[in-house]
């Protein structure tokens, strides 16, 4: 490919792989295939995936901090058990059978679609957060595990840290997404270190592609902040049916 055609390529998928992660999780379903069109081995755009996923949370989480949306420490706490949980999952990153893979997560797409249509009808007069005591340690313990699969293979794994927040810490889905891509960008970092030490990273289709992640992130963080949690929630559902149908039959 042209060089200055990939650069457009790259950054214009980045672009929105970022703002798909950030209102709802399954960018890298997008940036993967993209990254291997390119010529990468699969686990190669794995690692180099990762650089893209950390320039994306690190302008996202400043974007949603600049609208007021603050979510320390509980963030913290959920970030460190999950960077814990990647280290194993990148260690452990392997080719995984992708026809099988894509059906299980197809699955729970689909289960995290139906509990958003419910909770859309539910009226809100539980709505307050559950971020400390049992609660706490139920997703520190949960959250564990999301990392390991996100050390892993990265893609859909904001499906099910929405799915956590929202349902056990009845967090709105604005302040979901604000956890969601800090605990991503603090366990994404032992992700980056463990892939770059195996030499697992093309660094230059990796920084130009987290140019994209980065815009795209920052700019959706804001927007949606604007716009609240019903239009969040309808483009997740929009976004997960997409994700779900594809997967289960391409």
């Amino acid at each position: 490919m042209n060089p200055i055609v990939e650069i457009i390529v790259l950054i214009g998928v980045g672009f929105i792989a970022g703002a798909i992660n950030t209102l709802a999780g399954g960018g890298s379903l997008l940036t993967l295939p993209i990254l291997i069109f390119l010529g990468l081995p699969p686990n190669i755009a794995n690692g180099t995936n990762r650089i893209a996923i950390l320039f994306q949370n690190i302008f996202t989480t400043a974007g949603f901090k600049s609208k007021g949306i603050i979510t320390f420490p509980f963030s913290i706490y959920l970030g460190i058990s999950a960077l814990i949980g990647s280290i194993i999952g990148a260690q452990i990153a392997v080719d995984i059978k992708g026809e099988t893979f894509n059906k299980i997560l197809a699955v729970i797409m689909v289960v995290i679609v139906v509990y958003m249509i419910l909770q859309s009808k539910r009226k809100q007069l539980n709505a307050i957060e559950k971020i400390e005591g049992k609660k706490l340690w139920i997703s520190i313990i949960l959250f564990f595990f999301v990392g390991i699969y996100g050390g892993f293979i990265q893609a859909g794994v904001g499906f099910i840290m929405l799915l956590i927040l929202s349902s056990v810490n009845n967090l709105s889905l604005v302040k979901s997404n604000a956890v969601k891509v800090t605990v991503v960008l603090i366990y994404t970092f032992s992700a980056v270190l463990v892939f770059a030490y195996n030499d697992k990273i093309s660094w230059r289709i990796g920084l130009t592609l987290a140019i994209g992640n980065a815009l795209g992130g920052w700019l959706a963080s804001r927007w949606s902040v604007k716009k609240g949690d019903g239009l969040v929630r309808r483009f997740l559902i929009v976004v997960i049916v997409i994700m779900a149908i594809k997967l289960w039959f391409f």
